[in-house]
């Protein structure tokens, strides 16, 4: 008997052995016990999540003898058939190539055709997306009024690509990436089967570089077993697909958190001189963040990780502060979109975690504002000032504002200041006085202009400004610095706010 691999053999042939699709299976079954089918199903989601599998086993409830039921038998003529793709009641199409106004043609003569042995008439097809925008209209008609005995399922990985027309004509559903531990726990179940051990750790590195697919992980632990034999540790799933172990990413983490920079480009040079990819490291290293960022605000119940994971995640939390975390993840976000346009990946990592560590270095605003409400409080005292200046008891921030400002000395007024213009052009001051007196006009009796008093004579004796025992309470009631407060903390509200 030819060889099957692990993603076939273990293909799901019940909604009970879908993993990580609960709120698809059970839509499912309610619809068949309550007999409420609809003409057409649309299965969204990743590559390797269940959108085939179920389309199959609905096909199989619906068809089965026993059925429509829940529960397929598997054994029956019907279930053996569509499970072995030789149906001739349920047709398999491939939307990529057939994706024609012809092809859509011959499907819509043949669903007037009743089935041969079947209750029900089932069309199945794949990677729907990938008929053209003259196929889905040539479509349209059939879809909203197919025969009683005819039923549509479509899979897509890009829904975007669908007519929103035909998607209104059908029941959508997304099915959502398959959790780590979910994947673990399968992983585990078909190794025990096959016989073969395989480590914790090298389960985990299995579903975190399957990225939340399910025949991914068991295509990787296929080639895994054939590489390794009966037994498979972390170190091999590491070299055979390239991926950095969880403790050298803890490491890397943990580093980045103390700003700890040459530490951070020693771990990064190390790990692209093993051949470690960079675009995976990136990733690895988000989702450890998103990990941490997650234990901080919300717990461990939050996070759907297992537990060497979430005792990571809790370490690390103690290190960083939330909101510089935050900032963190998103110059990771920003160097994901452009390490692929990066000609030198590891330059990019390598800059991107500098500016990562002396992040984790910068007062944060949270801080700042802790540190004013104390100075307004009386709480810091002024480091620079005199050993003769007492120090005062602190006074709520209540209390300055309510307080008087204090009075300062009376300033003398300034000296008057001449302002008697200068002597204008002799054009524009107009005919002299002797010539308006020769010409029998009254001469115009303008005063002498009057010198200013001269400046008082500086003086030794002047008062000074008597020098004053300053207090954290006077230099927050200077009208310039309590204002300065007062905008602050306004914005400081807006922000939190």
């Amino acid at each position: 008997m030819p060889y099957e691999v692990l993603a076939r053999k273990w293909r799901p042939q019940q909604f009970e052995d879908v993993v990580g699709q609960d709120h698809v299976t059970r839509t499912l079954r309610n619809a068949i016990a309550q007999k409420r089918l609809a003409n057409a199903y649309l299965f969204v989601g990743p590559r390797g999540t269940g959108k085939t599998s179920l389309a199959r086993i609905f096909a199989k409830a619906l068809n089965c003898a026993t059925g429509p039921t829940e529960h397929p038998c598997g054994k029956c003529d019907a279930c053996r058939e569509i499970a072995a793709g030789n149906s001739l009641d349920v047709l398999e199409i491939d939307g990529a190539s057939n994706n024609g106004v012809d092809q859509v043609r011959d499907l819509r003569d043949s669903v007037k055709y009743t089935p041969v042995n079947a209750p029900y008439k089932i069309y199945i097809i794949d990677e729907v997306h990938m008929l053209s925008p003259a196929a889905f209209n040539a479509l349209l008609k059939t879809l909203e009024e197919p025969p009683p005995h005819v039923k549509f399922f479509f899979a897509t990985t890009e829904p975007q690509k669908i007519l929103t027309t035909i998607i209104s004509r059908c029941q959508r559903f997304d099915l959502r990436r398959i959790p780590s531990a979910l994947l673990v726990e399968r992983l585990e179940l078909i190794a025990r089967d096959e016989g073969v051990t395989v480590e914790r750790d090298a389960l985990l590195a299995i579903a975190r570089g399957a990225d939340g697919g399910m025949r991914d992980a068991e295509s990787a632990l296929d080639q895994l077993i054939a590489f390794c034999g009966a037994k498979i540790a972390e170190a091999d799933v590491l070299v055979v697909f390239g991926l950095v172990g969880r403790q050298a990413l803890d490491e890397l983490a943990a580093a980045v958190f103390r700003g700890d920079v040459p530490e951070t480009i020693r771990r990064v040079g190390e790990l692209d001189k093993s051949g470690k990819d960079m675009t995976r490291l990136l990733v690895d290293l988000m989702e450890l963040f998103r990990n941490v960022l997650i234990y901080a605000h919300a717990g461990e119940n939050a996070l759907e990780v297992l537990e060497t994971q979430a005792e990571s995640a809790k370490q690390l939390s103690a290190q960083i502060a939330p909101d510089r975390l935050l900032r963190m993840v998103d110059l990771l976000v920003q160097a994901e979109e452009r390490m692929r346009y990066a000609l030198s990946r590891r330059t990019m990592m390598e800059m991107t975690l500098i500016r990562c560590a002396r992040m984790s270095q910068i007062v944060s605003l949270d801080e700042l504002v802790r540190r004013v409400e104390a100075l307004s409080a009386g709480v810091v005292e002024d480091a620079g000032a005199s050993s003769d200046y007492a120090a005062a008891p602190a006074v709520p921030p209540a209390a300055v504002a309510e307080a008087p400002l204090p009075k300062r000395p009376a300033v003398a007024a300034p000296r008057p200041v001449s302002h008697t213009p200068a002597a204008l052009p002799s054009e524009r001051r107009g005919p002299p006085a002797t010539a308006q007196a020769k010409a029998g006009a009254p001469a115009s009796a303008s005063p002498a202009p009057t010198a200013s008093a001269p400046p008082p004579a500086k003086s030794s004796d002047a008062p000074a400004f008597p020098r004053e025992r300053r207090t954290m309470q006077d230099w927050i009631r200077e009208p310039a610095v309590h204002k300065t407060l007062e905008m602050f903390n306004g914005s400081i509200a807006d922000v939190q706010g």
